[in-house]
């Protein structure tokens, strides 16, 4: 009944894998299978393409002990670190070329750190350069039956040709497991100590998932967040691939998820195994890059404490929506309905305190901390050297400025000197005294002239000629007499 359930959910789930908006379906790959029998109990797109990511130090891996088990090197072989490999970007160990460590070491340092720099100096050490250790990881990946991985660098930095396949991942840990039976704890140690740095696994699920023993996680922006776990319990071993989630906390617990699942299932002969699983008829990987890293936000992390806090189920973001989500709304419908306790916002309890394993650099413990001690002591004295030199630049700068704000003070004092001595001693100009002399006595006229025209006007020898003026008037009343009287004398001669 439950199987029932179980295959009439699948495909909700899978619909529920579809890129919002868009036209074509991206389904994330995801394998569950019971470890000793190889038996299926759950897959989808479980052999189509996918972009492994740091997945790939697995295969690294079995490459390096099969090598150990042939007797060609041994756990003691020296790596160096070449120029080449100290270049490769994070995450590393950042060790300056010419670096020596352990095969031993390195095999746990790329386990837990996941050290790029590292895995570069075992392809390099082993197969004489990474080009042919490329060549080894493809002949023993078809050995062991993996069909779908094509393998071209030793850490899975991002390489367009390098694929691989959750069906070929689930192959590989079954070979790992069964092939190595005595190197198993290097799949589950929780953290190393390299001097005084402490480096934890970048598996989530290790310390946190009752049985959780293994393996890898990777992350590249154009495979999302991928994982290749393992957990025992009651006997039982199962192991969970999952890949393309969008964050290590949608991969963490999808897996978790999983996990439940897979216990609670038996592997029926009906079951299918995994050399059973069809091919795929997806042609290449898709590029996850638009969906896992959205430049607006800042760039996802599958180390650290960031890992652990981020992006949680129910993040509306396009990946999740592309890729289903660890919620009962979308890819977990068929887990919600088998019962589990898988409800929004579930998490998985804090890690158990970390139990470090200790790692060095040369060829022994004492060795190591001899070279880590030079080696703190050279980049001590550099950082001194350092300073003492910018120092020394910025005295020699400060120096120089004050030098030449001191000469063009000096100068412009001495130009000002001569100006003004220059401006003493010099001769007047004959045009600007003669035009200041003449101008002198106009002036002087003009000032006369404008002060004597009121006292002119003021004097009395205008006087008469005022009275003058004024006579004629005074004797006018004086001719109506005279009229008079001739008018008197002409009627008188009239009468």
């Amino acid at each position: 009944m439950v199987n029932r359930v179980w295959g009439r959910l699948i495909g909700t789930l899978t619909a529920l894998g579809l890129m919002a908006g868009a036209a074509s379906a991206v389904t994330a790959p995801i394998l569950v299978v019971d470890a000793d029998s190889g038996k299926v109990l759950y897959s989808q797109g479980a052999t189509d393409p996918w972009y492994p990511a740091s997945i790939t130090k697995l295969m690294t891996a079995y490459v390096a002990l099969d090598m150990v088990r042939q007797g060609k090197v041994s756990l003691d072989t020296l790596l160096t670190i070449s120029p080449a490999a100290a270049a490769e970007p994070p995450s590393k160990m950042g060790f300056k070329p010419g670096t020596q460590i352990t095969l031993d070491n390195a095999l746990k340092i790329i386990m837990v750190k996941s050290a790029n720099d590292v895995s570069w100096a075992i392809g390099e050490g082993l197969g004489g350069s990474v080009e042919g250790f490329a060549d080894m990881m493809n002949e023993t990946a078809h050995r062991i039956g993996m069909r779908e991985s094509r393998w071209y660098n030793p850490n899975g930095l991002p390489e367009p040709r390098q694929w691989t396949s959750a069906r070929d991942m689930a192959i590989l840990a079954r070979a790992l497991m069964r092939d190595f039976p005595n190197q198993q704890a290097l799949f589950s140690i929780s953290a190393i100590q390299f001097g005084r740095s402490v480096m934890a696994n970048h598996n989530g699920l290790l310390g946190r998932y009752p049985g959780a023993d293994g393996m890898k996680t990777g992350f590249i922006c154009s495979g999302g967040f991928n994982v290749v776990a393992t957990a025992t319990r009651g006997g039982r071993r199962i192991i969970a691939v999952v890949m393309g989630q969008p964050s290590a906390r949608e991969r963490d617990i999808k897996a978790a998820d999983l996990f439940d699942y897979g216990f609670a299932q038996s592997a029926g002969w009906t079951a299918p195994t995994l050399e059973s699983l069809p091919a795929s008829s997806v042609a290449t990987p898709p590029d996850m890059r638009p969906y896992i890293c959205d430049k607006r936000k800042p760039m996802p992390v599958d180390e650290g404490p960031g890992a652990l806090t981020a992006s949680g189920p129910g993040a509306d973001s396009a990946a999740t929506r592309l890729l289903g989500s660890a919620t009962p709304d979308a890819a977990n419908l068929a887990f919600a309905a088998l019962g589990n306790a898988n409800v929004r916002g579930r998490t998985l309890p804090p890690r158990a305190p970390l139990q470090p394993i200790p790692v060095w650099i040369g060829s022994s413990p004492t060795e190591g901390a001899m070279a880590l001690a030079r080696q703190e002591q050279e980049a001590q004295a550099a950082k001194q050297a350092a300073l003492e030199a910018a120092q020394r630049k910025r005295a020699e700068a400060k120096a120089a400025k004050d030098a030449a704000r001191e000469a063009a003070k000096q100068a412009a004092s001495e130009k000002a000197a001569k100006a003004r001595a220059a401006a003493v001693t010099a001769p007047k100009p004959a045009a600007k005294t003669a035009a200041k002399e003449k101008s002198v006595p106009a002036a002087t006229s003009a000032y006369t002239a404008v002060e004597a025209a009121p006292k002119a006007a003021a004097k009395p020898a205008h006087k008469p000629a005022a009275s003058a003026a004024k006579k004629p008037e005074a004797k006018k009343p004086e001719a109506k007499p005279a009229a008079k009287k001739a008018d008197k004398k002409a009627k008188n001669d009239e009468s």
